[in-house]
């Protein structure tokens, strides 16, 4: 399957990266308190198939509970467009509506993930898709 590069931002474009993704992907829709509070669709990917353009200098980064999830945010407008998940801390992921054209995929499965209720025993279902 070719992979095809993607670029997103920040709100305010001080935050701006790429992504390489096939033109097919399954985007889980979480619905634990950060992901449902934020709107983050997940597009999870290997560190080697994602890199930071622009704005390394206004990454902040919140951590809490395991402290495994780096959730990575632009300093001057706030929001997360990427971050190092807990269930795959060897990659990345990268919110869909943060992409400069989420729309110029083929096809875009949303999958729902029950973060809230059963995180710990659906999150080792994803570890795969932080594998090159």
């Amino acid at each position: 399957m070719s992979q095809d590069i993607h670029r997103g931002h920040c709100l305010c474009g001080a935050v701006r990266f790429e992504v390489q993704t096939p033109d097919v992907i399954e985007v889980e829709d979480c619905n634990c308190t950060m992901c449902a509070k934020t709107g983050f669709l997940h597009i999870i990917v290997p560190q080697t198939r994602f890199r930071l353009l622009k704005g390394a200098d206004h990454i902040a980064t919140y951590t809490f509970n395991t402290g495994t999830a780096k959730h990575l945010f632009c300093d001057v407008c706030g929001v997360k467009s990427y971050y190092v998940p807990r269930s795959n801390p060897d990659g990345f992921s990268v919110n869909l509506r943060c992409l400069d054209d989420p729309k110029s995929f083929a096809e875009v499965r949303i999958v729902n993930f029950d973060g809230r209720s059963d995180w710990e025993g659906q999150a080792q279902a994803l570890a795969y898709k932080s594998k090159a």
